[in-house]
């Protein structure tokens, strides 16, 4: 069920006076810890487990289903938990951890009867990957590590309640997917070509000789979602012969393909399979807002009647395996993503809805004034659709504000709809914050996705960031002196580069962990990215072969051309954006006598993960922000408090040296 779209001054408790300043919102309230997240039913439906903070660090909370007392079963002191899954055994959790952010997954164990906790995967500068769990061998389960050598990951059967690893399938040298039937037989593997694509290989059994079943080139997409209920076909996603990915069967004995599903406007997303059957139930595409596509009349009602609980847009996060109950989560733009417990069958709707509630994510949000996300789309220079996402602050009643643009990482990712704290956050500061799926943004067909190949910088991609600057501020949006452009990741690369390449367009720009020089990028990539090294050449350039393009679109290059203040923060862990991206512009940007301020945290990888570092730079974006766009700011705080080992202006490497 959908929403109507809202509009400030509508409903959602929006101020009385259109154009009134609402009340700041406190950093800690968006950004601190959240009050409960990420709830996981075990196999069973017995057992809900949650994270939350303990002793104000993220871990990991169990309770009995139908219990009010919740227990702590892990203890993390460091960064915080944040990703765990049940294993089918029904006593064991399993919890990732890496180290201050270097992305050298750990995967640890807890068994929540004896409270016991292991490290699964004890190597050290190791990466660990979860490959395939399955009902049937609850005792066991698939990983993926890079122990033989760091560029390749082979597959490892580690026995959960003792910790004992076999090896079972070594990488061939490009594998970067594999896939395990019911009986735990590693009978899929995906591997990347040396055209940039993408090759699924399938064998009968683990002594059978692999075979090629399907290649898509680096114009195509797809890949193997996973196994039909009898194992004899495979479920695939495929572009070829369409300009979207559709959800095909392919029959493993002749090879023929089978048409299940497929949107001429978006991706396939999801394929949501029984947790035993492994029949589909429901397929889903993100367009402005997700939809979907039922297959199971039975899942349909269900899903049906759980979208009357509450309001937003609804998603299933957690069911037990006899698919009896389900872990619902409401996603809200203006409001806290709220948790219900709901029963399939249940004849009493109205008294399970209310007394079913678990938990909503920040219980501090609720009944502040919140502000809608509003789906816009404009025309690029070129004729490009481009779809995004537009948050407007109370103030935007009475005329052009202040304004944020806010691209996404990846860049092979996308924005979506739905409770965001970096727009509250801004939005509640007084500026309108703009996110655009420019082309090259994933879920909109091979066509748009590869309309952004070697379109960084000076390119479309980044023609499509200034468009939307250029549309905000035709549409009475944006004053088009006070906008600043702000991101992460790909986003602090496009910050950069804006700054860089159109100076006049901007006021300020933000880059968290953004590329600077993407001849250092491309060499310093993590040894496991090795495999798809040309993919991402030939998506951004070769440092060989395009030498003077790749310097031409490297900020680095052209800080004589940055005109407008500029704010940095970097994690000094970081495995895919290193510290030297950060600091050789920092470098140059003191050098050439341009204003530069630099925020290190020593104890982050590749964006903020400890609240208290979070707390601390965003609230030095606010300063920043309220001195070159004129917004509203709540002070830091008075104590001094500087975040988890940060240095206060620390030199670039070199100067250090």
């Amino acid at each position: 069920m959908q929403e109507k779209p809202f509009r400030p001054g509508a409903e959602r408790g929006a101020s009385s006076t259109p154009a009134a300043q609402a009340d700041l919102i406190p950093r800690e309230v968006l950004f601190g810890n959240p009050t409960r997240t990420s709830p996981r039913l075990s196999p069973d439906g017995r057992r809900l487990a949650y994270l939350a903070p303990d002793e104000g660090v993220l871990n990991v909370w169990v309770r009995e289903c139908g219990s009010d007392e919740d227990r702590v079963v892990t203890r993390d002191r460091s960064r915080g938990i944040r990703s765990f899954f049940w294993v089918y055994d029904r006593r064991h959790l399993i919890y990732l951890q890496d180290r201050e952010g270097d992305e050298d997954w750990h995967l640890w164990s807890v068994d929540v009867d004896s409270g016991i906790i292991r490290d699964l995967t004890p190597f050290l500068g190791v990466q660990a990957r979860l490959i395939a769990l399955d009902p049937h061998h609850p005792e066991q389960m698939l990983v993926g590590l890079n122990l033989r050598d760091a560029r390749l990951h082979d597959v490892y059967r580690i026995e959960i309640a003792t910790g004992a690893v076999t090896l079972v399938a070594e990488n061939p040298g490009a594998a970067m997917g594999w896939m395990a039937d019911r009986k735990l037989r590693v009978r899929v593997r995906q591997d990347a070509t040396p055209d940039g694509g993408f090759a699924a290989f399938f064998r009968d059994d683990e002594q059978s000789p692999w075979r090629e079943i399907a290649r898509w080139p680096m114009e195509e997409n797809g890949g193997v979602v996973g196994f039909s209920p009898d194992e004899s076909a495979l479920y695939l996603t495929d572009s070829r012969g369409r300009d979207t990915t559709a959800l095909v069967e392919m029959d493993m004995r002749t090879g023929a393909l089978t048409l299940l599903a497929h949107d001429r406007e978006a991706d396939v997303g999801g394929v949501r399979q029984h947790p035993t059957t492994r029949e589909i139930q429901a397929v889903s595409w993100e367009k402005a807002r997700m939809e979907r596509r039922f297959f199971d009349a039975s899942f349909e009602e269900s899903w049906k009647e759980a979208t009357q609980i509450d309001r937003g847009e609804m998603s299933l996060v957690s069911r037990d395996l006899a698919d009896r109950t389900w872990v619902l989560a409401f996603v809200q733009d203006d409001g806290p993503v709220r948790y219900h417990l709901f029963r399939r069958g249940s004849a009493k709707r109205e008294r399970i809805a209310k007394e079913e509630f678990l938990f909503a994510h920040r219980d501090d949000l609720e009944g502040l004034d919140l502000l809608p996300m509003e789906s816009i789309e404009y025309t690029s220079r070129d004729g490009l659709k481009i779809q995004g996402y537009l948050t407007r602050p109370r103030e935007a009643a009475a005329g052009p504000v202040p304004m944020v643009l806010h691209p996404h990482g990846g860049p092979w990712s996308r924005d979506s709809w739905g409770f965001n704290p970096v727009c509250q956050w801004l939005g509640n500061r007084g500026y309108a914050v703009l996110q655009v799926n420019f082309r090259g943004s994933t879920g909109f067909g091979k066509a748009f996705l590869r309309a952004g190949d070697k379109q960084w910088g000076r390119g479309s991609m980044q023609h499509d960031l200034s468009d939307a600057v250029e549309w905000a501020i035709t549409e009475g949006i944006a004053d088009r002196d006070r906008i600043a452009i702000m991101g992460g990741s790909y986003g602090g690369y496009a910050a950069l580069a804006g700054a860089a390449f159109t100076p006049k367009l901007y006021s300020a720009a933000v880059d968290i962990v953004g590329p600077s020089n993407l001849f250092t990028l491309i060499e310093s990539v993590p040894p496991y990215w090795e495999p798809i090294r040309e993919r991402f050449v030939r998506s951004v350039g070769d440092p060989e072969k395009d030498a003077d393009f790749l310097k031409e679109i490297s900020p680095l290059f052209h800080v004589d051309q940055i005109e407008i203040p500029l704010l940095i923060g970097q994690g000094a862990n970081d495995p895919r954006v290193k510290e030297a991206e950060s600091e050789q512009i920092v470098q140059a940007m003191r050098a050439a006598g341009r204003p530069v301020e630099y925020l290190l945290y020593p104890d982050e990888g590749h964006g903020f993960a400890r609240p208290e570092n979070r707390l601390h730079f965003y609230g030095h974006v606010e300063a920043f922000l309220a001195t070159h766009l004129g917004g509203r700011a709540e002070p830091l705080p008075a104590d001094g408090h500087q975040g988890t080992g940060y240095t206060p202006d620390r030199a670039p490497a070199e100067e250090r040296s």
